[in-house]
């Protein structure tokens, strides 16, 4: 076949060390064969780009490949990242066999050019190939990466058409697919239906019924596996990581993963150190501390990262700040988490001063976490003008739009230092609608300074928003009302809530008991 490519210029011997020296220069293009172990050296090497000017010296010289050339530089190229230069040596084959296009899915996938691997794919189906495991593979994977269930549903009966080989990574595929489209039923179908125990899928499920809090079926999966792993141990605790009512299962599995001798990943102490914030179990979190320094992974940002995070949420912001000092590394969560600390903990000023240090920094740009942290900070210790300063720079300075969270904290600023009516004005210029948080904002700030006007307004917004949710909302609007002696109006929204079935739930904490971590209630007695 005639190659029309052009490349990189055509090298020199200096350049191109692979090429035998002087005389024996050319005769390194009497056959394809030679062409192809050429190539090939290039591809195994830890350099391969000086490899591609040998395009150019086939093109020059009118020498003729074959298919395993064709292969060969395709592969090159892509080793290269050349995706472009790749695909015109796939799409000048004759013939292209069904490993060219695979490699060339697989290159386009590990690129994330999503719209040409369904081309490609679409042009596999019209030639003479038929796809194998590994395309599907691809395409299973590329489902669960656009979340995408109608590509998953068509792959699913071609694997049963084609007769493919049932290997764990095609069924892997397949299953996870189905658990990143949601499709749980159809993910399990698939697992039933193989012939022997595969952990891959069976942490696949797990994932998938950790996050439809599905917690009794994820069990069951994990149960049934007769080899565990450390990352079936890790689906497990980090499924029970994110909720406070699950947490304390989270840790149950840490120990029972030592009892088993796996050895913990940054995942298992970053999904364990998650769930020490939740319950504010701070000796757990601290006995996990001396565990990750003798691992040698403690300097590791992600699990600083969670320890700053801890430590806060603990309120030990002086431990939390030595974390983060020391860390040779920060990411935008080291740096939102140690802001977010401070501020929660009564200590704004310093969250603001490690902010504008973060705005200085030209390496860690903040994101609207961090702005949500700083707007926050800024509520507690009352600094309006730094606050609108703050929340003014975000789209100036960096492009992002306020949400929702960052309207309402600047709401419960200015009306928590009094400015009602300018806040009930910005309110009143928020682009898009408000929501039920905003005017809750607004509405403990009118509480607060006993101003029932703009109280029956807000609760009215909420009311509205929120029919039967925020009980606060109904308790801030009757202890207004009641603040200002209007009794009559009291009994009407206590009266409201009972038509509507809205209660006010019990307070509850967690408490250190000899059986470990417990939730106690508002009037519960041992």
């Amino acid at each position: 076949m005639n190659y029309v490519i052009k490349l990189v210029k055509p090298m020199t011997p200096t350049t191109f060390s692979f090429f035998p020296r002087k005389n024996n220069y050319s005769n390194s293009f009497h056959s394809s064969t030679a062409i192809a172990a050429l190539l090939q050296r290039f591809i195994d090497s830890t350099s391969p780009s000086p490899g591609q000017a040998v395009h150019s010296h086939i093109l020059k010289s009118g020498l003729r490949g074959n298919t395993n050339v064709s292969i060969k530089l395709l592969i090159l190229h892509l080793k290269c990242g050349s995706l472009s230069y790749a695909r015109q040596v796939l799409d000048q084959m004759p013939s292209p066999t069904l490993s060219a296009f695979n490699f060339m899915i697989a290159g386009y996938f590990k690129g994330g050019h999503t719209d040409e691997i369904l081309e490609l794919v679409r042009k596999l189906g019209l030639s003479n190939e038929r796809p194998d495991g590994f395309t599907l593979s691809m395409v299973l994977k590329l489902s669960a990466t656009l979340a995408s269930v109608d590509l998953a549903k068509q792959v699913h009966p071609l694997i049963i058409k084609l007769a493919c080989e049932l290997d764990d990574v095609l069924v892997a595929a397949l299953v996870d697919s189905y658990v990143k489209n949601g499709k749980l039923r159809y993910a399990r179908r698939v697992f039933n239906a193989m012939p022997e125990e595969n952990v891959v899928c069976s942490t696949a499920l797990i994932h998938g019924y950790m996050n439809q809090m599905s917690f009794g079926e994820a069990e069951e999966i994990f149960q049934n596996i007769v080899d565990k792993d450390v990352v079936v141990f890790n689906a497990m605790i980090e499924g029970y990581s994110k909720t406070v009512e699950t947490a304390i299962q989270s840790l149950e599995f840490y120990k029972d993963m030592q009892c088993w001798s796996f050895q913990p990943t940054i995942s298992t102490f970053v999904s364990v150190i998650g769930a020490c914030s939740l319950l504010s179990a701070l000796e757990f979190g601290q006995q996990l501390h001396s565990q990750v320094i003798k691992t040698g992974i403690f300097l590791h940002v992600k699990s600083g990262s969670a320890f700053i995070d801890m430590y806060a949420k603990c309120g030990r912001t002086d431990d939390a700040w030595r974390v983060f000092h020391y860390m040779p590394e920060k990411n935008v969560f080291s740096w939102t988490s140690m802001i977010d600390g401070y501020g929660k903990n009564g200590n704004s000023h310093e969250a603001l001063a490690l902010f504008y240090e973060m705005r200085k920094c030209a390496v860690v740009k903040p994101n609207l976490a961090t702005f949500l942290s700083a707007l926050s900070a800024c509520g507690h210790a009352g600094l309006v003008l730094e606050g609108q300063e703050i929340f003014n720079s975000m789209e100036r300075d960096y492009s992002l739009k306020p949400r929702m969270e960052h309207y309402a904290c600047m709401v419960y600023l200015l009306g928590r230092m009094g400015y009602l009516q300018e806040a009930y004005n910005f309110i009143k210029k928020i682009p898009d609608k408000p929501n039920s948080d905003v005017w809750a904002a607004l509405l403990a700030s009118s509480r607060l300074h006993g101003h029932l006007k703009l109280a029956d307004i807000a609760a009215n917004e909420v009311f509205k928003l929120s029919r039967y949710g925020r009980p606060g909302a109904y308790l801030a609007l009757s202890n207004t009302l009641a603040a200002a002696g209007k009794w009559e109006d009291v009994s009407d929204v206590r009266e409201l809530m009972r038509e509507r079935g809205v209660s006010k739930d019990a307070g509850c904490s967690w408490v250190g008991t000899d059986k470990g971590l417990s939730d106690f209630h508002v009037a519960q007695r041992e």
